[in-house]
Order: C-alpha cells, then sequence, then structure tokens
C-alpha cells in the first residue's frame, strides 16, 4: 500500500479523494493549519500534520497530490484578493516543494491541481492540452500555479497537472450554489448561455487524480473535464429538467459585471476543454453525459 500526503485535503475533491484512498487501504496525511478542524472534517482515519517538518523523518511518502487554494469565486477579484490567490496556490506549492527537499526520502510523484481557466475564455474553440491560452487573470493565476508545481522536477519528482473543470458534486462546489433557485424555478441560462462549461463528476476528477498518481509513466498537463462540455443554455436546461422545473429565467451579463466585478468573467466565458491526454493515456469516464451526471449527484444527494 502506498502513503499520500495531501493538501487541500478539506476541500470539494480532497475529501472525496480521501475516503477514496482509505477505501482503498491506503495511508493517507492531510497538510493543514488547523488539524483539528481537519480531523472534525475527515475522520481520524486521516492523519493530521501541520507541516511537512512535522512528518515523521522515518514516513515514506509516495505520492503528494496538492489541491491547496483559497476559494476562486467566494469573494470579489480586488488587488488584495487576488493576491491572495495567488499566494495560496503559487508561493504555497513552491513552499511545499521546499520542504519536500528537505526528507531524506522524497515521493516519486506530484499530483498538481490548476484549472481550465488556463485558456482563458476562448469561445467555442476546442481546447486540448496544446492549445495556447487567452491572457487574462485567470490564465496568470493558473500559470504561477503550474510553474511553482514544476519545480519539483529539479528534484526527480514526477510532476502531472490537472486543469480541473467544473466539478459536478452533490453537495458543493458551483452546483451547490446553483441548486436552490433552479429547485424554485428561477434559475436560467446566464447571458446568452453559449459558454462552453467543461463540467466533470467529482467521481471521475478523483479517478483521475489516482490515474495518473498510479501511472508513473504519465506526466505534464491534462484536461481534467469530461469529454463533452456543454454551453451554459445545454447546462441549464439539463438541471432544470432533472429537478423537473421550468428555466425561463436568464442572468444579465450588465447584472453579474455590476455584482462581482471582474470575476464576472468565471460566468461570462468559458472553455470547450477536451481530455485528450487522458483518454490517449487510457482514462475512462464514467459520466460523459452531462443528463446522467446530473442526474447521479441529485438523486444522490436527495437520498442522504
Amino acid at each position: 500500500m502506498a502513503a499520500y500526503l495531501i493538501t487541500g485535503a478539506t476541500g470539494l475533491i480532497g475529501k472525496a479523494l480521501c475516503q477514496r484512498l482509505l477505501n482503498n487501504g491506503e495511508t493517507v496525511f492531510a497538510l493543514s493549519r488547523d488539524c483539528q478542524k481537519a480531523t472534525n472534517i475527515l475522520g481520524s482515519q486521516v492523519q493530521c500534520v501541520e507541516s511537512v517538518n512535522a512528518l515523521p523523518a522515518e514516513r515514506h511518502i509516495d505520492v503528494v497530490i496538492n489541491l491547496a487554494g483559497a476559494p476562486i469565486a467566494d469573494k470579489r477579484w480586488t488587488a488584495e484578493r487576488k493576491q491572495k490567490l495567488l499566494e495560496s496556490r503559487a508561493i504555497y506549492t513552491r513552499d511545499l516543494i521546499q520542504q519536500l527537499a528537505k526528507r531524506s526520502s522524497l515521493p516519486h510523484s506530484l499530483i498538481s491541481g490548476s484549472a481550465v481557466g488556463w485558456y482563458g475564455d476562448q469561445g467555442e474553440t476546442i481546447l486540448t492540452e496544446d492549445s495556447s491560452f487567452k491572457p487574462e487573470f485567470s490564465h496568470e493565476l493558473c500559470q504561477q500555479w503550474e510553474d511553482a508545481a514544476l519545480t519539483a522536477e529539479s528534484l526527480g519528482i514526477r510532476v502531472a497537472i490537472i486543469r480541473t473543470g467544473l466539478v459536478v458534486a452533490p453537495k458543493g462546489g458551483f452546483l451547490g450554489k446553483m441548486i436552490l433557485p433552479f429547485k424554485l424555478g428561477l434559475g436560467g441560462a446566464i447571458s446568452d448561455g453559449q459558454q462552453y462549461m467543461p463540467w466533470i463528476h467529482l467521481d471521475d476528477i478523483c479517478r483521475l487524480f489516482l490515474f495518473l498518481a498510479e501511472n508513473r509513466s504519465l506526466n505534464g498537463v491534462f484536461n481534467g473535464s469530461a469529454p463533452q462540455p456543454v454551453t451554459n443554455q445545454h447546462f441549464s436546461e439539463a438541471l432544470a429538467k432533472t429537478v423537473h422545473r421550468p428555466a425561463f429565467f436568464r442572468v444579465p451579463a450588465c447584472v453579474l459585471k455590476l455584482s462581482m466585478g471582474e470575476m464576472a468573467d468565471l460566468l461570462l466565458g468559458g472553455q470547450r476543454a477536451i481530455p485528450e491526454k487522458a483518454q490517449a493515456a487510457g482514462f475512462e469516464f464514467l459520466y460523459t453525459d452531462i443528463h446522467s451526471a446530473l442526474s447521479d449527484v441529485i438523486n444522490s444527494s436527495n437520498s442522504k
């Protein structure tokens, strides 16, 4: 069995990954500044440490999964908030790798997070891992995060980076913020609804992280999104159908820009990203259709 060290373990993907690893019989360490809080969320089976230095010297770590980062869409993007987003990803990741470098034994792999925001808003253009980017803050943030992760290669650590899409999950994530208005019959498309949403089911993003952790011949960037991205209009109609409500309403772009400022670009823009490299490497998605993904997570949430 392998030993994993996970940063950002109390987040949406982190929690699900910890449980999946424990179910597989793996040893799981969570890196957290608040171990009491982390233990309350993750349970006592996940061993929490406040720093890499707090790991027992004799405890070998096989894989580090790096998911740490302040929430991207919780607050307006002021200059101060942008700096916080950068520090909690890029600077944190560099510090993490510097701490790992001091250990007598190194992990063989670092699987690090990023986001499809790396590409910026590119309309209907199909985006693979080889595509270029549109310069905007989301790209700058992801690029610095990825560059920080890649410094681990100088230590002989294999690095794989996942540009995660919008995670469809039973509780939390972007769907957690959308579901209530739709259940009330107040949901609908954003602006013209033509922006693409590179979604992925929570089960599949967890499986992709572990697939890359286990397949040591794979490195570089991988798009963490389902093979069939959909437009916001299509997504809104699918969500309304799943909760058996109409979707007549539409959120004007000007309202979002007024209330959210620059952060509105996250909702008004999109990425038609496809997981070309993951599929070429043999990864098989469980959920490729947005209707089945939404049906699964909403039924799962309703049954609890």
